[in-house]
């Protein structure tokens, strides 16, 4: 390979790297990476289709990965910028919110957008209860926050934070209408309820395991070989050196393939949201507990009564050094410790308890002989 088809290569795999990791990609939130995914859209667009069955649109202000879901129990949730999780309310408020937007004019106010959203809700027979109640303000405000977030919306007067405490706050927003169509890429129109827009969003165009078995590569932490059906599990043994190839090339990643499933993993630590081993108490009592479970009950199921154990020893332990909130609350720090390594696929959740998957085995503390 010359150093100019080296060069263009090594471009292409930075701006789709981006798009994994920020699917809306704008010229004013990435200034200098976008002239960069702009230049090489043909080809992207192109990789996208062919490895991931994922469709890239590009326009002059902005460029939108229109990523297909996972299916049942493989969505990611949003949350507000405290860490709290988004209620199914503030859900409601996202979509409508976005509804409304999409053909509202370029400039309005904060007033007209609770009318609108309301209307909406009123057509939709979803019920907001009492619009000037606090929580209401404040779920319509999270959605909101998210949507500037998204470049959807922009502040130019006001500030839409002031609403949550003040219903008679006002706003002049700027709305991007090009960027509110392209935001959703479920087949929304096509689905008569959400179990059925699932099914269709996670669905691939193209025939076979292919895609499937990929974006569960590119999006998990891990794929367990037990997690796939026949027909997936015999097209990941026969091309798997081969995939390891593919995503090496396209996206930089490093496949580590076992018996028991296969990782991608990023050796520039970017292209994830989580972070395992990280940093706070929870990831440092996840860390722990992974240890003294593989230690003490490797492949056992354990009663959430044995986790709940080896937390408070790992507490008394560790008390002076972890956040108050948790030390004070068990339940809380088992709830958070637990639900962070399920989002790791470290561990699995059954009638008999919890139990750590094969990944896991890589955190267990080694023992040697002196």
């Amino acid at each position: 390979m010359s150093d100019l088809a080296a060069d263009l290569a090594a471009e292409r795999r930075a701006a789709a790297r981006l798009l994994l990791r920020c699917p809306l990609v704008t010229a004013t939130s990435h200034p200098e990476e976008f002239p960069l995914v702009r230049r090489h859209a043909d080809e992207l667009a192109k990789q996208f289709e062919q490895v991931l069955g994922y469709r890239l649109v590009v326009e002059p202000g902005f460029a939108r990965l229109l990523k297909a879901g996972l299916g049942h129990g493989g969505g990611r949730r949003l949350e507000r910028a405290s860490g709290t999780p988004f209620t199914p309310r503030t859900y409601a408020y996202l979509a409508l919110a976005l509804a409304v937007l999409v053909t509202a004019p370029e400039q309005l106010l904060l007033s007209e957008v609770v009318t609108r959203v309301r209307a909406a809700a009123a057509e939709a027979r979803v019920d907001l209860g009492e619009p000037n109640r606090a929580v209401e303000r404040r779920a319509l405000v999270a959605a909101l926050r998210r949507l500037m977030a998204w470049r959807v919306l922009a502040e130019d007067e006001g500030s839409v934070e002031a609403y949550a405490g003040d219903g008679a706050a006002e706003v002049l927003l700027t709305v991007d209408r090009e960027i509110a169509r392209r935001l959703v890429s479920g087949p929304i129109g096509r689905a008569s309820s959400p179990g059925e827009l699932i099914d269709l969003a996670a669905a691939s165009e193209h025939a076979g395991p292919r895609h499937t078995v990929r974006r569960r590569l590119v999006e998990t932490p891990v794929v367990y070989v037990a997690g796939l059906d026949e027909r997936e599990r015999d097209w990941l043994r026969r091309n798997q050196r081969r995939e390891q190839r593919i995503f090496e090339e396209f996206l930089g990643l490093d496949a580590e393939i076992r018996a028991e499933g296969v990782a991608l993993v990023d050796p520039q630590g970017e292209l994830s949201d989580l972070e395992f081993p990280g940093t706070g108490t929870v990831a440092w009592a996840a860390l722990l507990l992974v240890g003294e479970l593989a230690r003490r009950w490797r492949d056992a199921w354990v009663t959430v009564e044995v986790v709940d154990l080896v937390l408070a020893e790992l507490v008394e332990r560790h008390r002076r050094a972890w956040a108050a909130q948790y030390v004070e609350s068990p339940e809380t720090l088992r709830h958070a410790v637990l639900e962070l390594l399920e989002r790791m696929s470290l561990a699995e959740h059954g009638e008999d308890g919890w139990r750590l998957s094969p990944a896991a085995a890589r955190y267990a503390p080694e023992v040697r002989d002196r």
